[in-house]
């Protein structure tokens, strides 16, 4: 094999699921990756973004991809989901097209079968929702559309499911994984950046300019991104993983299944973020929302950054206004970056990246257990606890966040606590990194 041979990058191949909508391609998603990963309502167009995770069967892996209802003919935002679909569809070595055997040939099947007919895709057609010895016997109605014998499944309760999953790790090539090749999406090891924020403020748009494609659907209506939609990216500094997630209004206007479950997926992205981004649209201000959205990522634990998007629309008094407010509204994490920018043209959107990286660095540091000792010790020489309490020994006892034990001879004051940790976090330009202090008492 030659050098060159040698340094290509094994890529798993990619099965990607299309039909129109709300025939169970969610479902079936689902059900190959074990969890409920894509949300599943029961009525059209609650998936409208690409979204993909590594799946495996009988020891093969392969990448999985649910995809929005295509739609011929439609709004705008149902073109921009079907060319997510298309896009999809492109870079697919295997398209798993499912109908719906309860409701038969459609005039929507017909043309996505004509498509894929031109494609030249391989193709597997699958009838969901066969949830009998009766609705089996229908699939042979499918054999009009052209593209060879149907399977039927039940995504729903599972009944054929791993017959048909035989057959498509039959259809895909076996690609071993390399021992040095970065885990997938979501596993261990790969940091974590969720962009968080209300809706309609540019998050998907920033989302797809990070990430180089226009990999979530963009369209100015509240709500477009419905699950946490998740991207591995290749980086100077090594692979980080983007997290688009859905708006997050305030709870008594989520009045929508689907849209509660997005609220629920988006607080699951931030408690596993490494970082997180609060984009704020600066032609909009800070808002209590965005405010009740920082204290929610500043309880999880994780660095966060603040994005003023849509930045170059404003004149000079009003970014005054919205520095004023930002240092009002935000003083509890005063210390965050705040980055000006705008996802649409990409101005300013290159400053990201090494504030990214830095933000991930601190928060996997650890710190020589010496090193902070003597940080302590002059801490405590220039300022007493008073009353004779004082800390005897202190240890960094974990990362992600940095969290310090402190043992004491008696109990500290808040107050001295909080004075403890701005020392720490000057000392080593821990900058916005949330740092844990915990208090124990020697003989505890």
């Amino acid at each position: 094999m030659s050098d060159v041979e040698e340094s290509v990058e094994v890529e798993f191949p990619t099965v990607v699921i299309v039909g129109r909508p709300n025939v169970g391609k969610s479902t079936w998603f689902n059900r190959v990756i074990g969890e409920r990963a894509a949300i599943v309502e029961d009525r059209p167009g609650v998936t409208r973004d690409r979204h993909q995770r590594l799946a495996q069967w009988l020891g093969i892996e392969f990448w999985i991809v649910d995809t929005g209802g295509w739609m011929p003919s439609g709004s705008e935002l149902d073109d921009k989901v079907s060319r997510q679909v298309e896009e999809a569809v492109r870079d697919a070595n295997l398209v798993i097209f499912m109908v719906d055997a309860s409701v038969g040939i459609t005039d929507e099947d017909e043309l996505i079968a004509a498509w894929l007919r031109r494609s030249g895709v391989d193709v597997l057609l699958v009838a969901n929702k066969a949830d009998n010895e009766r609705r089996e016997q229908e699939r042979w109605e499918f054999m009009s559309l052209g593209l060879g014998e149907p399977f039927s499944v039940s995504a729903l309760h599972g009944r054929r499911s791993g017959d048909f999953l035989d057959e498509v790790v039959a259809r895909i090539p076996r690609v071993e994984r390399p021992s040095d090749r970065p885990e997938p999406v979501g596993a261990d090891g790969v940091p974590r950046v969720a962009l968080v924020g209300r809706p309609n403020v540019g998050k998907s748009t920033l989302f797809n300019r990070l990430v180089g494609e226009e990999r979530s659907v963009v369209h100015d209506m509240p709500g477009t991104t419905r699950d946490a939609i998740d991207t591995l990216v290749e980086t100077e500094d090594g692979p980080l993983v983007f997290v688009d997630t859905a708006g997050m209004r305030k709870r008594s206007k989520v009045d929508d299944s689907a849209e509660y479950y997005s609220l629920v997926r988006a607080l699951k992205a931030i408690d596993e973020a490494d970082v997180a981004m609060l984009v704020i649209d600066a032609t909009v201000g800070v808002t209590s929302q965005d405010q009740r959205l920082a204290e929610r990522v500043d309880v999880a634990g994780c660095p966060i950054l603040i994005v003023l998007n849509k930045w170059e629309l404003l004149e000079s008094e009003q970014r005054r206004q919205v520095e004023a407010d930002l240092a009002r509204m935000l003083y509890f994490i005063d210390d965050a970056p705040v980055l000006k920018i705008s996802a649409l043209t990409g101005k300013g959107v290159h400053k990201l990246r090494p504030v990214l990286q830095d933000a991930i660095d601190q928060y996997h540091r650890k710190i020589p257990t010496r090193d902070v000792n003597k940080v302590i010790a002059e801490a405590q020489q220039k300022q007493p606890a008073g009353g004779g309490a004082r800390v005897l020994f202190a240890v960094q006892g974990a990362a992600d966040p940095p969290t310090f034990t402190l043992f004491v001879n008696r109990e500290l004051p808040q107050p001295y606590i909080r004075y403890l940790e701005r020392s720490i976090r000057e000392a080593f330009q821990f900058g916005s990194t949330p740092l844990k202090l915990r208090v124990r008492r020697k003989g505890d």
